[in-house]
């Protein structure tokens, strides 16, 4: 593996959505379904830790907290667990091997693999699990798992050293001329109430200092600074390099609200006070999950916390492409009378958005755009498109 892999710092993530990259998170979440009936807990676990349903993944440490168990027992309930998973699925033949199989040919050189799994994981702003993600996608495909750990080392080799040269890597990291690097302020939400102060601290306290996040020193704030992802690492430098920006907070609050019977909390990545004294919320929201219900509860949790306390608000994809144009997606016509008319009728599940998708040719940003248009409700476990239940049913 002598092939130099670098940090993606000003890759837009557009042209690795897709719908196919969906479906993996889709078909674990299957799998993760089964396995609860023999052991819930254990598989809410792999759930939460892999960020199953296009939520951010959680670090050993929250989760450890949440079940009251030491952060090592929760990595060993994880592994034997995911031991079990891939062992049923190959038992059951479950459609999932043959999916990931299809994606990660055992025959495929390590490079190859390498290369695809680490566009994957900037993507869906998985980092912090890049590991146990690739090492899970690689079993599923029937790779051995000498092979398996092999690979999904490399990766996680990357992403260490992505962490170890964040400082030097991002310093080289200028705003170019046309801007596709700065905090995108024609976006922003802004509230006309007065600013409340920017906090000075994080909200996030039981796991600031895990050893599975990456820290790096920005100037702005004098002090290192803890991301999760290559995705919030940009943003942070970014901001730090912006001179519309005179400082910052990373996590300034932790929103709580409920979601499928349990309590969740919700950290956004950061709070920008600007030159002109306005101060921005923004939180990193991958493009390709950011029409999910669930994401777009967290979304709608920070707009109005942003707006309570006076500030603008901004949801950011890692794109150029953010909620707005998403919204002004030029889709066709037909493909969104069809689907509102089928949706007044009744849900899609997997099966019938599939076939759909595949005989109008849409894409995942398409569906996206029409989601976020049209207020309906794209849930991801189980798979399920809906009307809005905000809007009446036409006539």
């Amino acid at each position: 593996m002598s092939a130099e892999i670098v940090m993606p710092t000003g890759h837009d993530i557009a042209a690795d959505v897709s719908f196919e990259l969906e479906e993996l998170d889709e078909l674990v979440g299957e799998l993760l379904t089964d396995h609860a009936e023999r052991a819930a807990r254990d598989a809410r676990i792999v759930a939460l830790r892999l960020g199953i349903g296009g939520v951010r993944p959680e670090t050993l440490t929250r989760i450890g907290a949440r079940y009251d168990l030491a952060r090592d027992r929760v990595r060993q309930l994880y592994t034997k667990a995911i031991g079990r998973i891939v062992r049923e699925a190959g038992r059951s033949g479950h459609r999932a091997t043959q999916v990931f199989a299809h994606r990660y040919p055992v025959d495929t050189g390590d490079l190859r693999l390498v290369r695809m799994l680490l566009a994957e994981t900037y993507a869906t702003d998985t980092d912090l699990v890049a590991m146990e993600w690739s090492y899970l996608k690689l079993r599923l495909a029937g790779h051995e798992p000498g092979d398996a750990k092999r690979v999904a080392g490399y990766v996680m080799q990357r992403i260490l050293g992505w962490q170890k040269k964040t400082a030097s890597i991002l310093a080289k990291l200028h705003v170019p001329a046309d801007g596709a690097d700065e905090l995108v302020l024609d976006d922003v939400e802004w509230s006309t109430g007065s600013a409340a102060p920017l906090p000075t601290e994080s909200a996030r306290v039981a796991d600031g200092d895990d050893d599975g996040r990456g820290r790096f020193y920005l100037a702005k704030v004098g002090r290192d600074v803890a991301y999760d992802s290559a995705m919030v690492a940009r943003l942070l430098r970014t901001l730090d390099a912006d001179p519309a920006v005179a400082a910052f907070q990373e996590e300034p609050t932790a929103l709580t609200y409920r979601f499928d019977g349990e309590d969740q909390v919700h950290y956004p990545a950061v709070a920008a006070q600007l030159t002109d004294g306005r101060t921005v919320l923004v939180d990193v929201v991958p493009l390709g999950r950011i029409a999910f219900h669930h994401n777009r509860i967290q979304t709608e949790l920070g707009r109005v916390y942003a707006h309570e306390h006076g500030w603008g608000w901004l949801a950011w994809t890692g794109s150029a492409l953010g909620p707005a144009q998403l919204v002004a997606r030029s889709v066709d016509s037909s493909i969104e009378e069809r689907l509102a008319t089928d949706l007044t009728q009744g849900a899609y599940d997997r099966p019938a958005l599939a076939a759909t998708t595949t005989e109008t040719g849409m894409d995942l940003l398409d569906l996206a755009g029409l989601v976020l248009r049209n207020d309906w409700q794209w849930d991801r476990m189980p798979m399920r498109l809906s009307a809005s239940p905000s809007r009446p049913p036409s006539p």
